[in-house]
């Protein structure tokens, strides 16, 4: 009797609806990956992430793929001196410093889609592979949220 609570227990949390959403390669972890949904003939869409390296030496983000785009850049926004935004390439990609969290957000680091093939809806994931210097391809899935960003995913600082 206690091995079929145990089977029916098993079962139900794995058909409850999953809210971690990590990847790992080596000693990084990218925690949730997400874009926000786009309205119909978008040209671009922006993907954000948390990237921990857990190891002892530096690695690097430096390319982004997916197939729903035509191609993907990494970005940086930033406010100068004169309260003027600027978005601009990262040719050299983002440092993940060693024992330290980088977080891809609105307003900051950022991954540029450009050209998507479709329209980003709520609710749904695309795929998308982020390429390090030293831990190499990540294969991760991005949710997307809505418009006004994440909001029903308890654990997750944006």
């Amino acid at each position: 009797m206690k091995f079929i609570r145990y089977i029916a227990l098993a079962g139900a949390l794995l058909a409850a609806p999953a809210f971690a959403h990590d990847f790992a390669a080596g000693d990084l972890t990218i925690d949730h990956p997400w874009s926000r949904a786009t309205p119909k003939g978008a040209r671009v869409a922006a993907g954000y992430a948390s990237i921990t390296n857990n190891g002892s030496e530096a690695d690097r983000l430096i390319e982004v793929r997916s197939d729903f785009a035509a191609s993907a850049e990494i970005h940086e926004m930033a406010v100068d001196g004169n309260g003027v935004m600027t978005m601009r390439p990262l040719a050299d990609g983002i440092e993940i410093p060693a024992g330290e969290e980088v977080k891809l957000e609105p307003g900051s680091f950022h991954i540029m889609f450009m050209g998507p093939e479709k329209q980003l809806v709520e609710g749904e994931n695309f795929a998308g592979t982020l390429v390090f210097e030293k831990a190499g391809e990540v294969e991760v899935e991005f949710a997307v949220e809505g418009m006004g960003g994440p909001g029903g995913h308890a654990g997750h600082n944006h």
